[in-house]
């Protein structure tokens, strides 16, 4: 098998890592947007763990577009 990074895996990665280090406070709206759009297209239902993980986040991601897209129901 190929394991190569493709752009889209090294842009996910680089969001991640935000993510990781500052939650979602340094990423944008357009970011956050476009980080649930890679983890939605990545398949990780061959491992499970990391699959729960990623429906965690996506919730996440969720809830953070909802308060930033919505701001005035959370003022």
């Amino acid at each position: 098998m190929d394991y190569r990074l493709t752009a889209e895996d090294k842009e996910r990665i680089k969001l991640l890592d935000e993510v990781t280090k500052n939650k979602f406070q340094n990423l944008s709206l357009e970011q956050l947007i476009r980080l649930q759009e890679l983890l939605k297209k990545k398949d990780y239902s061959h491992e499970k763990k990391a699959d729960k993980s990623k429906k965690k986040l996506l919730n996440q991601i969720n809830v953070e577009i909802y308060k930033r897209d919505d701001s005035a129901i959370w003022k």
